[in-house]
């Protein structure tokens, strides 16, 4: 767990939004004034309530509030918490971790969602389309009239395809094929056997089968398939593509749903798979995107999701928006 706090000169530093940003791999906490200075954050690991249960979720979030807190050791106090978190894909898990997360007393108003939402209203002003993809993968809208598209999110049995771990079986189980002569021939097959370290693939199956490589790492091959796809490789090239038609499909399968294919939709990309994968596919993903909503707006977010929570909560304050400007000026990335 990392944290810092600070304050600026001159501006309030009295915590107004506690903002909770938790994907499935990592989850981020700033605390913020209502001016929307950073008064302190932290990051940890995953804390989905649907990986580690409510109770160790809650319990995970309180650690990483108190740590971003302004005065290290004081009982969190603020006008409103803002949780967005992945694992929260139905509205009796939400009203199960707001009931969990009020008993906390935190603060004296709390809004608790889907993550995907806090990457919707990080790189736009609430209202458009977001697609995320770390370790799975989910999209979400919300109309102008308020109305809101979202999905289950729970991997095969809710049809979704193109996570990050995914991403990773797919190169492994072609690289493997490759091997054992069942499959094409691919750069994957060599690629996949240098990132673990191992002489040959059988001893890559072996070392996962016998616990002694951490199947977690099969995620850390996707930059790999997006490289060796970008150097030719035509085994990668069609997981790429498919990877692209699924990210297309979610966010215009919710620009019909929410009927914005005639206006001017923001549709924001984030996650580490997304964020990473270069110019050309983001293209493409633009590219049949604009085949239905001519006028769409395709961006990748600029700044962490959890930023994306935090001007939730300063919204549910009626902040001015000179102050949600110049959180967002603070918290770019380089």
């Amino acid at each position: 767990m990392s944290a810092s706090n600070s304050a600026s000169a001159g501006k309030s530093t009295s915590a107004a939004v506690i903002a909770i940003d938790g994907g499935n791999s990592k989850t981020e906490v700033l605390v913020v004034s209502e001016d929307g200075v950073v008064l302190g954050s932290s990051r940890g690991p995953g804390a989905s309530p649907q990986n580690i249960g409510v109770a160790a979720c809650v319990a995970a979030l309180e650690e990483l509030v108190l740590a971003a807190y302004p005065v290290f050791g004081t009982r969190p106090e603020a006008i409103h918490t803002s949780a967005y978190l992945a694992g929260l894909d139905f509205p009796r898990e939400e009203e199960t971790l707001h009931a969990a997360l009020s008993a906390r007393g935190w603060s004296d108003t709390l809004t608790v969602g889907n993550d995907t939402l806090a990457l919707l209203r990080a790189g736009s002003a609430g209202v458009g389309v977001a697609v995320v993809c770390g370790a799975g993968i989910n999209g979400a809208g919300v109309g102008p009239d308020g109305r809101v598209h979202r999905f289950p999110a729970l991997g095969k049995i809710s049809g979704d395809w193109g996570g990050g771990y995914r991403l990773g079986e797919e190169a492994l189980w072609w690289a493997v094929r490759a091997e054992d002569g069942r499959g094409p021939r691919t750069a994957l097959r060599s690629a996949v056997a240098r990132y673990f370290g191992q002489p040959t693939l059988l001893d890559v199956v072996q070392g996962l089968h016998f616990e002694e490589i951490d199947a977690a790492s099969i995620h850390g091959l996707c930059p790999l398939l997006f490289e060796v796809a970008a150097a030719g490789d035509e085994v990668a090239q069609d997981i790429v593509t498919r990877f692209v038609e699924e990210v297309s499909v979610f966010a215009t399968v919710i620009l019909r749903q929410l009927d914005l294919t005639a206006d001017a939709p923001e549709i924001v990309l984030g996650g580490g798979v997304l964020t990473g994968v270069g110019a050309p596919v983001i293209a493409e993903i633009e590219r049949r995107c604009l085949k239905v909503a001519p006028r769409a707006v395709v961006r990748v977010v600029d700044v962490n999701p959890v930023v994306g929570a935090a001007l939730f909560g300063l919204d549910t304050l009626g902040a001015t928006e000179a102050a949600k400007a110049a959180l967002k000026a603070a918290t770019q990335r380089a």
